[in-house]
This record gives C-alpha cells, structure tokens and sequence, in this order.
C-alpha cells in the first residue's frame, strides 16, 4: 500500500512533470529527426538530450523452469523541459529534464497484472541517463550495457521484482523506417529516429511475493528519439511487436486519428530468420480488431484481439492478449501494454502496446 506522505510526494512531482511540459514548448528549440541520421553504437544506446521525447522500451515473454509464463516491460522515459539552448542557472535542484519509468509484470497463470510507475528530477543523482556502463536508471530500477548489444535489467517494487541479462544475437539493430527516421505524420521533423533489437535472448529470475522464478525466454528492446513526432488530427497508436516461433519478427503500427481513420503514415517491419528487414507500408496490411475489453479503472475500452493480413508477405495472424487486464492505469495518461500469443499461419509471443483510448496522449502531440 502506498502511504499518504509517498503519495503526496509523487502528486507534487506529477504536477511538476504537467507544467514543465507546457512551458518547454514555449521558445523551444529541440532537434528534430531528419533524413540522413547515421546510427553509431553503442553511442546511440545511449541518451540524445537534444530531443525532447525520449524512451528506451523493453518487453519479454518469460518461461520458469516448471512451466510458469510471466510477461515483462520495463521502460526508461527522458522528457526534456529546458532546451539546449536555454542557459540554467547552475544547480542540483535545476534539471533540464524529467526522469520517469514503467515497470509491470504479467503473472499469465495468475491473470495477474503488476504495474508501478517512478517519477524523478534526478537532483540528487537518484536518477538519470549515460553513468559509466548504465544507460538510465532511476532509484532502484536499471538498465546497463554489458556489452555492444547486451543489457542487465533491474527493477523492485513492493515484492515484484525481475533480474534479468538480456544477449542480443544479432551483429546489429533494425532500423525502422527510411533514411534514418520513422515518419509519424506529414511535415519536416514529424518523425523519430527509431532502432530495434527484436530477439534478445534472456535469463535471469522473477520475484512474486517470496518466491524467485529463474526464467529464460525472449525480451524485444526499442529504443527511440524525437520531438512532439505526432500531429493534431493523431489521437493514438496500435503497436505490435512479434517473434515468431520458426524465426523471424514483426514491428507493425498504426495511427489512429481523430475522426476514425488510420493515418497513412502507419507501417511496420518485417525481419525474416536471416535478420534482413523490410519496410511494411500501409497499403501493405490489413489490421482489424475482433475482441473488445473496458478498463474499470480508466473506463478505457481496447481491442485485445486483432486480426492481421499481410498478403504480398503470405502471413495471415490473429493476435491475443495472454489475459485482457494489462493496462497501465497510470497518471497522467493510461495506456495498455501486454503480452500477446499469435496464431494463424505463424506462431509465435510478444507484445501489444495501445494508447490514445483512455484519453489525450500527454508529451507527444504538436504543441
């Protein structure tokens, strides 16, 4: 249970977090991704504070030794509120961003969904990005590079806990889009330098109250950059992220906008067993929702179900949540995250990411 003082802190800090965003709009000059960004790692695992909106994302789909399956996402957000150009008086208790994470765990047996948020200025070294081997940490929660592609996951919150190493296989990430960026909508810089590793092999544990699993299985990692990337008429995106079984996965998005439609900047990425990738376009796929679900808590109502048709790829899938209470009722926005089974002409796990149905999308719209 959370008490008052705990409480009210994270209140006051929430408050801060929505009145920084509105003044960082204001006079701001952040980057914004353009055509021609040239990736270099591990430099680019790291923070890229020139860009307003950033986030480093993992989600995994985790077995124990006696058959026990759990879902995972922890992610680091770096939300800027003071622009490279703006001169800040020198002090600890000025930041020129906010420091926030996400951390849940899917209990798929159980149909339990565990779900924390931490929210940071990072003052006093509490939290923060790019320290020796960590990327982004805040409090007890981490993610460090152990190697060019390799990650160590950490993160305890009232008995729920995962410790996880995560080796990526691949010689190099994906990368999403055309021309170093992922275009989001219609405009110069209305986009987001966007890579991917889709297949990292994962061991380590998952704590439940007293009891620790030693887990193996598959965690996805996104990494991605930008500033204010959608534009008015967006009102939230589908995300897929898919592992097949025989091999090979699959990035798919769509934007949805205001008045029903889906946004013709919608795409994905389809990786074959050999790692090559391929843009998937939005003339490319079909995606329909077949199942519905209403959150108690956000009155939200999301599809957890989904029917997906690529032709010209030959793959035709239908996608299910695990269990359809995965949703992130969090301030100042809910959003839905969790772990999915394919079925279909390929098999397979991974993860649904759904936002825009449970209200305004805070931090990523046009200012």
């Amino acid at each position: 249970m959370i008490i008052a003082p705990l409480l009210m802190k994270f209140s006051t800090l929430l408050r801060l977090l929505c009145f920084l965003l509105i003044v960082s709009a204001v006079h701001a000059d952040w980057r914004v991704a353009l055509p021609g960004w040239t990736y270099e790692f591990p430099s680019d695992h790291g923070s890229h504070p020139g860009f307003k909106t950033e986030w480093w994302y993992f989600t995994g789909n985790l077995r124990a030794k006696e058959g026990e399956e759990f879902g995972y996402q922890l992610t680091f957000f770096r939300q800027g509120v003071a622009d490279p150009s703006r001169s800040l008086p020198t002090s600890r208790f000025v930041q020129r961003d906010v420091k926030f994470a996400h951390f849940a765990v899917s209990d798929i047996g159980r149909k339990k969904f565990h779900h924390f948020q931490k929210l940071s200025r990072g003052a006093f070294g509490d939290a923060g990005f790019d320290e020796g081997g960590r990327i982004a940490w805040i409090e007890n929660w981490s993610c460090e590079r152990t190697g060019l592609h390799d990650f160590h996951l950490k993160a305890q919150q009232d008995g729920i806990s995962v410790d996880l190493k995560l080796v990526s296989p691949t010689a190099a990430p994906v990368i999403h889009g055309r021309n170093g960026v992922s275009q989001k909508a219609a405009g110069e810089g209305r986009a987001s330098h966007y890579y991917s590793l889709t297949r990292m092999k994962t061991s380590g544990t998952v704590s439940i109250g007293d009891v620790e699993y030693p887990v193996e299985g598959l965690t996805w990692f996104d990494h991605e950059w930008a500033t204010n990337q959608l534009a008015l008429h967006q009102s939230g995106w589908d995300w897929f992220s898919l592992q097949f079984e025989e091999g090979g996965e699959l990035m798919l998005f769509q934007i949805r906008t205001k008045d029903g439609g889906r946004d013709e900047f919608s795409s994905g990425t389809l990786v074959d067993a050999s790692g090559a990738a391929q843009k998937i376009e939005l003339s490319d796929f079909e995606l329909e929702p077949i199942e519905w679900w209403t959150s108690a808590e956000s009155k939200g109502r999301y599809p957890v179900a989904w029917k997906i048709k690529i032709p010209k790829h030959g793959l035709d899938l239908t996608v299910r949540a695990r269990f359809s209470n995965q949703e992130l009722a969090s301030a100042p926005f809910a959003y839905w995250e969790g772990t999915v089974y394919v079925e279909g002409n390929r098999k397979g796990r991974g993860y649904l990411e759904m936002t825009g149905y449970a209200g305004r999308i805070v931090g990523m719209q046009a200012q």
